[in-house]
């Protein structure tokens, strides 16, 4: 395999969490070409950039008589030689898509008609909710805060009870699963089955900074005291297990340990008793679903699927948490960590930090908030004011994408919100002005992923769908309405309104797929800047 790689291609292996910009851009090629994409994605191009082949993983030789990546070399190879005009003829035909996405898009003058979205999307979640496990569709299951931001505000300001019901239900059943860590606290990243039993172990800081605002703000539109709790233990973990050495959060824990999924988290009744004693190790096996078959590879996932008492679970067991987290940090291989700090993920955790002080009064959460800030402030800003990507080894590196901007803005705000203080607003105005004059399209309105002074591509792309965050754009709109809020400008107006109508027309297709632009939407409606 790496004879022939080196022998005729130049191969290219890409981070997408660094660059989201190569990621968007070839996975919407690998869309056009196959109809659907995937991970990890494989493309085949030019010298110059343009794709004539997409896919998602091909082994190196399949016994089952499956397609290899061998095979696809092989004839590509001999295409190559052949056959290049055809080739080249996709590869042109591929970048003319892409650069035709927004050419008939008729963005309109008023957000008069754009009520209706919001009850498509109602709508959709209510016939996708899973009732007795929460959250939407089958498997895999992922969380989709955006999703629940969205029906939390349908209740505050509709009081549609079926909304919240459905956010309770989705968060209750997450936590009883096993995607939460129930000795470290914490969410992996989504489940591989319905009922969030079994997860794909990895941990992200995204999802648990934008899982730590959900709890928060379920809790204080209910207050039911389990969300407080969840809130507080997801952020506890960040905080214990997160944090860089010189500050900023790092992007995620692996899965793995020994080159095993999941080994670090698994536990057998043997190891409990060993740890806890006779009694006290064979009642909390029966709470937590710890067997001598297990449930996962021959061990067991801590979970509460099966538990009534599960509200109660966690203060009831404290002493044995401790003991067993003791146990499991000092005794197993520690867990590796992509230490990469993200501006825009830290963005979300500062966001997360503020609200969290704000609403559960933990002076803890607002000195990492302002620790985070500062962090980004001497280490992933520019002399020009304009923000990088990351920071690792001492390094930062990456010109901003409008992730970074938005979410760290998003940060700020909630940071004013908790402070009062004037700098932080100011900081989020500066950073505003910054992302309109390097990524607004004044021609079709919306914000590009990329900068005017990054790297040219073969197409400037412009996300507005939600994935496992919210999109950029959406949150750039949610943004501006509130620093109209706060500076009551004509501009700031303007661009929010004319931001709302873009993204109002991007998901006339599919409104559910635009879940935080129909959020800041809602937002809009009752805000002062509609008077």
């Amino acid at each position: 395999m790496a004879n022939v790689l080196n022998r005729d291609f130049v191969s290219i292996k890409v981070d997408k969490e660094e660059r989201p910009d190569i990621d968007s851009v070839y996975m919407k090629a690998c869309q056009i070409l196959t109809g659907h994409g995937g991970w990890p994605t494989t493309i085949i191009m030019t010298a110059d950039q343009r794709p004539f082949f997409a896919g998602t993983y091909f082994p190196k030789k399949d016994p089952k008589g499956r397609i290899s990546l061998l095979d696809i070399l092989d004839s590509v190879i001999k295409g190559w030689k052949n056959d290049r005009e055809n080739l080249l003829k996709t590869a042109n035909q591929i970048v003319k898509l892409l650069n035709s996405d927004d050419e008939e898009l008729n963005i309109g003058d008023s957000l008069e008609n754009t009520r209706s979205l919001l009850d498509e999307a109602k709508s959709f979640f209510r016939e996708n909710f899973d009732e007795k496990y929460g959250g939407f569709g089958s498997s895999p299951k992922f969380p989709n805060p955006q999703n629940l931001f969205l029906l939390m505000k349908f209740y505050e300001l509709e009081k549609d009870k079926s909304c919240i019901e459905m956010v309770e239900r989705t968060l209750t059943q997450m936590y009883r699963g096993g995607i939460y860590d129930h000795i470290g606290g914490g969410f992996c990243r989504y489940s591989t089955d319905r009922q969030w039993l079994v997860p794909h172990f990895e941990k992200m800081l995204y999802d648990n900074a934008l899982l730590s605002l959900v709890y928060i703000e379920a809790y204080r539109l209910t207050e039911n005291e389990l969300y407080k709790n969840i809130a507080n233990e997801i952020l506890d973990y960040a905080l214990r297990e997160m944090q860089g050495e010189e500050g900023g959060f790092c992007s995620a824990q692996d899965a793995d340990t020994d080159g095993v999924e999941g080994k670090y988290y698994l536990f057998s009744p043997v190891e409990i008793i060993e740890v806890l004693g006779e009694e006290e190790g064979r009642e909390f096996c029966k709470n937590y679903d710890i067997t001598e078959e297990g449930n996962f590879d021959g061990g067991s996932i801590l979970n509460l699927l099966s538990n009534r008492n599960y509200a109660s679970m966690k203060t009831d067991n404290q002493t044995a948490i401790k003991k067993l987290y003791d146990y499991r940090l000092g005794g197993r291989m520690k867990l590796d960590r992509d230490d990469k700090i993200l501006t825009s993920w830290n963005g979300m955790m500062i966001a997360a930090l503020s609200y969290a002080h704000r609403v559960l009064r933990d002076r803890r959460y607002l000195d990492a908030a302002i620790k985070t800030v500062e962090f980004i402030e001497q280490k992933l800003t520019r002399k020009d004011g304009s923000l990088r990507v990351r920071y690792r080894d001492y390094e930062a590196s990456g010109t901003g994408f409008l992730d970074d901007y938005a979410y760290y803005i998003w940060g700020l705000l909630e940071l004013f919100e908790v402070t009062h203080k004037v700098k932080y607003l100011q900081k989020a105005l500066d950073y505003n002005s910054k992302m309109i004059d390097d990524f607004w399209d004044n021609d079709k309105y919306g914000f590009f992923l990329t900068s005017k002074d990054g790297e040219r591509l073969i197409y400037r792309p412009k996300e507005t769908y939600d994935a496992a965050v919210p999109s950029a754009n959406s949150v750039a709109a949610y943004n501006l309405i509130r620093l109209f809020e706060k500076m009551r400008s004509e501009r700031l107006k303007n661009m929010a309104e004319k931001q709302l109508r873009f993204l109002a027309k991007k998901a006339e297709l599919t409104p559910a797929a635009h879940s935080f632009a129909l959020f800041a939407l809602m937002h809009y409606y009752t805000s002062s800047i509609n008077s």
